[in-house]
């Protein structure tokens, strides 16, 4: 291997859209092609037979994901047309002798895939010893979703081997090129690429990257990354990342586009009483958004006033399940308030409620420190234990969307035709 290999890894369900992608990917630079696991369960080895014989002059990758009958499963990718079959490194010992013999046989190679294995470096020595052919330091989507970064598990097996290594995870072009900075041969990337709207200069972005091993990654807290990545989606988005969750109802933005994100400030009053949600203002830190939750809506509990100390102090947002009043210097003031019923007449501040407690906003729970995501189409609640998850789930969603979206406009297509909608409908 002279320079880095860039295998890309077409985790789709639909046969087409991956032969389509492919032939992109491969304008943009990539020079493998991963035949990814939820596209062999979908269209089984046809995947397999399909893009070798579209794309003869490029290794193609089966993710088999074996991890039982391992001669059994290499001799169908192998002769399929798979140049490499990725096997798991859980597997038993005797599955694994039992692929290369196949490979060996059928004139493929085999990589092992080092997802979840509780000691990947010793199993990485035992590995080689065996005569496989690569090790794939791989962190799986759901681990990637939740902040495990297979640089880190990279950076252990690097040295401890002589075989070509592969990497994988979550990788864009700037993480790519570290990898092949810190050792790997081999990176696979998956949804930065197949589901880009561009798939050619995302791929050629990575190609770049890594020929140039000039990475340099530092690696973010996860507030700042969960920020990041909901400032970038939206709560269609965030809601179909956590399962088709519900929004809250019953409050409405009084500026129309608008976007809110930040952890939760939580307030508790009485209609009418402006005293807590007044001194939560005071409590708020920069980026944070107060939420209140009234005991009735007849009565404000907020106002411009409010509204200016909460640009002094750079709170993102505020949401009322509850009534507001001074709409209109609120909206010249462009300041993201979500209300649920405007009112000319203020309350007084008799001091009832609490802060930082847990309520039930527009009919959804929300505890202090859950992240807030909030525009035009409403207002979501992340717990805030799930909240970097969602983001990264939600990111993907955004990633799948757009690429759909690209298909559409650029190529006419109908939603159901780039989804396949009648292959997939249930079985009556």
């Amino acid at each position: 291997m002279d320079r880095p290999i860039l295998q890309v890894a077409l985790d789709l369900v639909e046969l087409k859209r991956a032969i389509e992608i492919a032939q992109e990917s491969i304008e943009g630079g990539a020079d493998w092609l991963e035949v990814g696991t939820p596209l062999i369960k979908s269209e089984g080895m046809n995947a397999i037979r399909e893009l070798k014989k579209t794309f003869r002059d490029h290794k193609i990758v089966a993710d088999m994901k074996t991890i039982d009958t391992g001669a059994v499963e290499v001799e169908m990718a192998a002769k399929s047309g798979a140049d490499i079959v990725i096997i798991l490194a859980l597997s038993n010992d005797a599955t694994i002798a039992e692929a290369i013999r196949a490979g060996r046989k059928y004139g493929c190679e085999i990589m092992v895939d080092l997802i979840n294995h509780p000691d990947p470096v010793k199993r990485a020595k035992e590995l080689e010893e065996m005569g496989v052919d690569y090790l794939n330091v791989h962190v799986g989507i759901d681990q990637q979703m939740i902040g495990i970064d297979p640089l880190e598990v990279l950076k252990n097996i690097v040295g401890s081997v002589q075989i070509p290594i592969a990497t994988a995870g979550g990788l864009d072009a700037e993480r790519a090129s570290v990898c092949v900075s810190l050792g790997a041969r081999i990176v696979i990337v998956g949804s930065n690429i197949v589901k880009s709207r561009n798939v050619v200069e995302s791929a050629r972005k990575v190609r770049e990257a890594i020929d140039k091993k000039a990475g340099t990654y530092v690696k973010k807290s996860m507030d700042e990354e969960t920020r990041e990545l909901l400032m970038k989606v939206s709560t269609p988005n965030v809601s179909d990342a956590m399962h088709r969750a519900r929004a809250m109802s019953g409050v409405y933005p009084l500026v129309r586009g608008k976007k809110i994100v930040g952890k939760a400030v939580t307030v508790s009053t009485m209609d009418g009483d402006w005293a807590k949600p007044v001194e939560s203002i005071n409590v708020a830190g920069e980026g944070d958004v107060i939420v209140i939750k009234c005991s009735g809506d007849t009565t404000a509990v907020w106002g411009e006033l409010a509204t200016r100390s909460c640009l002094n102090r750079k709170i993102a947002g505020v949401i009322i399940d509850g009534a507001v009043r001074d709409v209109d210097d609120i909206r010249a003031l462009g300041f993201p308030l979500f209300a649920k019923r405007e009112v000319p007449n203020a309350g007084e501040p008799k001091g009832f409620g609490e802060i930082n407690v847990r309520i039930i906003c527009g009919g959804i729970e929300v505890n202090p420190g859950d992240w807030i995501i909030a525009d035009d189409n409403g207002v979501m609640v992340i717990p805030k234990q799930r909240a970097y998850e969602v983001a990264r789930r939600a990111f993907e969603v955004k990633k799948s969307e757009d690429r759909i979206r690209g298909e559409i406009e650029e190529k006419g297509r109908t939603l159901a035709d780039v989804v396949e909608l009648y292959k997939w409908e249930k079985v009556q």
